[in-house]
């Protein structure tokens, strides 16, 4: 039986996936469909899509964007969530109280170089006006990496999704002191180089039963919430919050436009040195530019 191995991080946004992967759907096809946590994050699912260590991986869409032009043989079929991701800007609960502005010289907390926790904080940089090469950055690795750093009171940033985080806020782990969302759709879905190859068929099956499955969410209201308070800890009214500001992708439509103010921004920050036509990001015969 073959395997189609799946990566993402462990988190509310990834149900869908959950779901489709328990269904096993292509069983008949002796096709397994395997999940992989990747508490990392972004940068992490980079190398493991470089690496072809995964077929395919939920990646944030700056970080791919980023390591795409930097060598990453990936490319996006498709979107898997087309709202933005709301960031939570966070400081130990230890740390002595001060507003965001006056934060400009403390380091940031990163999972990894070229994760989006490391290319978000440049975006925060930017709309604070602070000098981009002063920033300061420490690789703590994932989200457990962070919370053995807020048992210091040293002030030091730490950005993530802010509902995966609500949990150690209420818990007087950490303190969100701003938010700061991402200007463009949040996931995209990644396919390395040799299962865009290989398994041409399998991957347009696998991308519309997962559309079909993310439609199911959005209409299962009730349902999704309880699934998602109960596998993921975080509160009911929250996910309610949560729920309402998301919304994932049902088709292969992939706006043009946005992949180019995800690279303009990208650009402006610094963080890339070139442009690319749109065309390099995605593998067309799995999406639809618009």
């Amino acid at each position: 039986m073959e395997r189609i191995t799946i990566t993402g991080v462990p988190e509310h946004f990834n149900l869908p996936w959950r779901r489709l992967v328990a269904s096993q759907p292509f069983l008949d096809q002796e096709l397994e469909l395997v999940w992989v946590d990747e508490p990392r994050g972004s940068g992490a699912m980079n190398q493991a899509v470089r690496e072809e260590s995964t077929d395919l991986a939920v990646i944030l869409t700056e970080s791919f964007v980023k390591d795409r032009i930097a060598g990453n043989t990936g490319r996006m079929i498709g979107y898997h969530v087309v709202s933005p991701l709301a960031w939570g800007i966070h400081v130990s609960a230890k740390a002595p109280l001060r507003p965001l502005s006056q934060l400009k010289n403390v380091p940031f907390l990163v999972s990894r170089m070229g994760s989006g926790s490391h290319l978000m904080a440049y975006l925060l940089a930017k709309r604070e006006g602070w000098r981009m090469e002063e920033l300061e950055f420490e690789v703590v690795g994932d989200l457990s990496g962070a919370r053995r750093e807020f048992k210091s009171s040293l002030t030091k940033l730490f950005l993530w999704e802010r509902y995966t985080t609500q949990p150690l806020v209420s818990a007087g782990e950490c303190r969100r002191i701003g938010e700061i969302p991402t200007p463009w759709p949040c996931f995209a879905i990644v396919a390395s180089e040799q299962a865009r190859m290989n398994h041409p068929k399998v991957l347009r099956q696998l991308t519309e039963t997962l559309y079909a499955e993310n439609h199911r969410l959005m209409v299962e209201v009730d349902a999704s919430i309880s699934d998602i308070q109960q596998l993921y800890g975080i509160n009911r009214e929250d996910v309610k919050d949560w729920f309402a500001q998301t919304k994932w992708a049902e088709g292969p439509q992939v706006a043009a436009d946005s992949l180019v103010d995800t690279m303009r921004t990208l650009s402006e920050l610094g963080l890339i040195n070139q442009t690319v036509p749109v065309e390099m990001l995605v593998d067309q015969r799995f999406v639809t530019l618009t």
